[in-house]
């Protein structure tokens, strides 16, 4: 599969080692950065670069990083086609696309720890959704708001 990665400032170490986990993995990591710490490399730029990646075809999914991984997720599911989940646990890396066919795994580089992320990440890229009428039924729900108010 193809990952695309991308972090700012306040993401970036996390970003890195999460990369050699990735191709490790078997999947090939796309870094769109950010390639340094500097305070300048805003959230918003790398969750639209991530964004259109994925909504034009280039990846299928994405793990994006910020300091609590909170602006990054806004700022991603602003993006339509984008459907991006900040997880803390396990569960929630994998239900969010077993459930929600979440797309974009988010993480806080300054929230959450090295093994933590590490399960998270291997959990969001063996998951795949479901199908389930119920889980499908809200998926189009949320589908249709995204149309409906489209931006």
């Amino acid at each position: 599969m193809k990952v695309v990665m991308a972090s700012d400032h306040a993401g970036l170490s996390l970003k890195e080692w999460l990369k050699a986990l990735v191709t490790q993995l078997g999947h090939e990591a796309i870094d769109l950065g950010a390639h340094s710490e500097a305070p300048d490399d805003d959230y918003p730029d790398f969750a639209l670069a991530l964004g259109k990646a994925i909504v034009a075809g280039k990846a299928q999914r994405g793990l994006l990083l910020c300091g609590s991984g909170i602006g990054a997720s806004v700022a991603a599911n602003k993006i339509d086609g984008i459907r991006a989940g900040n997880c803390t646990d396990h569960y929630s890396a994998h239900q969010g696309v077993e459930h929600d066919n979440m797309n974009v795994l988010v993480l806080g580089g300054r929230i959450v720890g090295m093994a933590v992320a590490e399960e998270m990440v291997r959990a969001f890229l063996s998951a795949q959704f479901t199908g389930e009428p119920r889980h499908q039924r809200r998926l189009n729900k949320v589908m249709a708001i995204e149309k409906s108010h489209g931006r």
